[in-house]
């Protein structure tokens, strides 16, 4: 049916008018500028965009939308014009790695799964975006796979004495067999600066035929013992103790805590803690001193490493000699006596047995579900007398939590004042806090962690407040044994962590998805490759390449040629491009680098974050100079900026032309065989779109109500190649 002009005229302009009075992100009227609504279209434009066909309908190649994955599954209305009017779709955030991967590693597939049956159903490809990037990860998780493996060490005071290695005399010690030779080396030792046994077997295949023996050892003879070192060999490797002074000098251990006896441990270029247990339930000492021996003469010619400072025989049933000022900060005792809290809908509890520091025991349990100030969520201990005024007190404990999270502690008196300890950050490895508390009054009875600022739960274990020095003390709380991971552990962890996200994400979705960004963002401005080194990283950012080298890229397109379809389009993607040629020069040239170790990229991604008044000269030698790799083309990120949250006419103005201008710069300079298509960033310019993406300002296609800007017909004349409106009628149709 066909309606009079006027009367649709006025219709429109109505809808039009009463779409302006709440506008995005309190659009207001500038002085310089005027008043920010669309309505101020002449009608007449106003008319021929509303006469638009939908975007894809102009277009031979892609045209792809960059969506909020919430509002395409909430939003009707949304996905319903996403549906008519793109091709492909790509999520900004929810199929990123810090999206997907909880803090044990696994991945949640539900959300996007769910994305995957909507798109299907309305026929619409999806875009696979990113695999590999070095921000919105979960790198709370891969930091914890590379960080130092903290273990605990028993309570008590070490019984052996190791003086004699410590200043290389070897006093008390004995090298009754020393092999190809027994030395003390610096620096060879857990720490760059601590040092190690060096032991060198000779030609002798028996245990005995490279052996340092211990000083005399005290024990009493009816308390337990353990007994721990740290080992590595330059080559696979093979040891045992044996002893003098007890029952069975040779007796079989579980060495390495495997569950199973052995005469023998085995040993690796990794250091390894061997600990085992002296029991006086067996009867196991027949005096009050006993000696080891290290027996490493299995394999001829392998070099061992013994670090001297943690060769320790602990007496278990010693006294404590810390006097700790949190009754209840092991939790063994199962429950929270002497601990509340309160605040931000937090919980508290005490974990499941076995989830305490070290795998053992209990840990106090807190849980934030939202993100506040530090103080929204608190958890209280009150001393039995308050701490003393300008004294020190050593304070720690053990921590880990579920996602990368910040947690501050305090010492509190009357009316809430208090001294504050801030800045801790916890992630998903137990690390060890340690500091010093010094009350600036007498009043400080209670002993508060504020965890209200970061969404996460929190394991605490092992909370120690002492006046006591906690150095050479033995005791659970304080003491524990830390060991850095060498750059090959690392590299081996991050490369396994990799090849785990590639393989499960192209595999899990080979049917849905034909087109990856594998890799994003990998160089600088200048052109170079980023090399990771940031002085304070956020805590999503987690920079593959201080890993794996310049060849994580190299490994990232290969797992993902591995794992998806073999034609599937792998493109590598950056920004910036049109703004710095040096920029796209290197990822050019880095592209080469990639294949020529034997991977294949297909495609290069130019997201064009631009603006009204972006340099166009720059546009078109960009795509030139990509044009010219052979290489598919996307436009993979394209919004343009009006530089004010009060838009004029002129500047929707300027904005349309832009957007025609990138895609005739495209079309005119990238042949259409490289051309994979364009995908415009964020649907419309509602507030929803742009909480954390462009603020003030309205980069898109559609208004805050989704209805089509100035900017659509742009970039839809664009697509067609020419003005579309140039044949339209006297009379809408509808």
């Amino acid at each position: 049916m066909k309606l009079n002009k006027y009367i649709t005229l006025i219709a429109v302009f109505a809808l039009l008018f009463s779409a302006c009075d709440d506008m995005i992100m309190d659009w207001h009227k500038d002085p310089n500028k005027g008043e920010a609504a669309m309505s101020e279209l002449p009608l007449p434009l106003a008319e021929k965009i509303e006469r638009y066909d939908v975007l894809r309908s102009y277009s031979d190649f892609l045209v792809g939308i960059g969506a909020d994955l919430t509002l395409y599954l909430e939003d009707e209305n949304y996905r319903n014009i996403i549906n008519a009017n793109f091709d492909e779709i790509v999520i900004g955030y929810h199929m990123k790695h810090g999206a997907m991967v909880s803090s044990s590693g696994a991945i949640n597939f539900s959300r996007v799964d769910q994305l995957m049956q909507y798109a299907k159903e309305a026929g619409l490809g999806v875009y696979g975006h990113t695999l590999v990037w070095h921000q919105n990860q979960n790198a709370s998780y891969l930091n914890g796979l590379i960080a130092p493996e903290v273990l605990p060490d028993a309570p008590g005071a070490n019984a052996l004495d190791v003086s004699g290695l410590q200043d290389g005399s070897f006093t008390g010690w004995s090298r009754s067999n020393p092999g190809a030779g027994i030395t003390i080396e610096e620096g060879k030792g857990l720490s760059a600066t601590s040092k190690a046994v060096k032991l060198i077997a000779g030609t002798g295949t028996n245990a005995w035929d490279l052996q340092m023996t211990t000083p005399d050892i005290p024990v009493v003879k009816d308390h337990t013992y353990e007994v721990s070192f740290f080992v590595k060999s330059e080559e696979p490797g093979k040891g045992r103790i044996s002893f003098s002074g007890l029952n069975n000098n040779y007796p079989w251990m579980d060495w390495l805590g495997t569950g199973s006896a052995s005469e023998a441990f085995e040993t690796t270029s990794t250091w390894k803690q061997v600990k085992f247990t002296l029991n006086a339930a067996d009867d196991a000492f027949t005096g009050t001193t006993f000696k080891m021996s290290f027996d490493l003469g299995y394999n001829p010619g392998v070099s061992y490493y013994i670090d001297v400072d943690n060769i320790k025989v602990v007496d278990l049933d010693a006294a404590p000699e810390v006097v700790n000022l949190i009754k209840n900060g092991d939790f063994e005792s199962g429950n929270l006596d002497g601990w509340m809290g309160w605040g931000n809908s937090s919980t508290r509890a005490v974990s499941a047995e076995g989830e305490g520091f070290g795998g053992t025991g209990f840990s106090m349990v807190l849980m934030n579900p939202t993100a506040a100030s530090n103080y929204s969520a608190q958890q209280v201990y009150t001393l039995e007398l308050p701490l003393e005024q300008g004294v020190e007190y050593n304070c720690t404990f053990m921590v880990k939590a579920t996602s990368a999270a910040k947690l501050q502690i305090e010492i509190q008196g009357a009316d809430y004042n208090a001294d504050y300890y801030g800045g801790i950050d916890v992630g998903a490895a137990w690390v060890q806090v340690q500091k010093t508390l010094v009350p600036t009054k007498g009043d400080r009875d209670k002993f508060i962690f504020d965890f209200g600022e970061s969404a996460s739960t929190f394991y605490i274990d092992n909370i120690v407040v002492s006046k006591n020095t906690p150095a050479g003390v033995r005791q659970k709380a304080t003491a524990v044994t830390i060991i850095e991971k060498t750059d090959e552990q690392k590299r081996q962890l991050i490369d396994a962590a990799m090849t785990d996200w590639i393989q499960n994400m192209m595999t899990h979705y080979k049917d849905q998805v034909k087109a990856w960004d594998v890799v994003n963002e990998p160089m600088k401005e200048n052109g170079e490759l980023r090399d990771g080194n940031v002085a304070e990283p956020a805590t999503d950012e987690f920079y593959w390449v201080k890993y794996l080298g310049k060849d994580f890229a190299v490994k990232a397109f290969q797992l993902a040629r591995q794992y998806g379809n073999p034609d599937d389009k792998l493109f590598i993607n950056d920004y910036n491009l049109e703004y710095s040629l040096a920029k796209t020069d290197g990822i050019i040239e880095y592209v080469k680098y990639i294949e020529s170790k034997g991977a294949q990229v297909d495609g290069i991604g130019t997201q064009m974050h631009i603006s009204i008044s972006s340099d166009t000269t720059k546009i078109n030698e960009m795509f030139k100079k990509l044009a010219a790799t052979g290489k598919l083309v996307k436009v993979s990120e394209l919004d343009i900026k009006v530089n004010t949250s009060s838009p004029t006419l002129d500047d929707y103005a300027a904005q349309a032309a832009m957007y025609r201008f990138v895609v005739d710069s495209y079309k005119k300079h990238v042949p259409a065989a490289q051309q994979y298509g364009v995908t415009v960033w964020t649907l419309s310019d509602s507030v929803k779109e742009h909480e954390n993406w462009i603020p003030d300002d309205a980069p898109s296609l559609w208004d805050k109500d989704y209805k089509r800007k100035h900017a659509y017909k742009g970039f839809a004349d664009g697509l067609a190649g020419e003005d579309v409106s140039v044949g339209f009628s006297g009379e809408l149709v509808y």
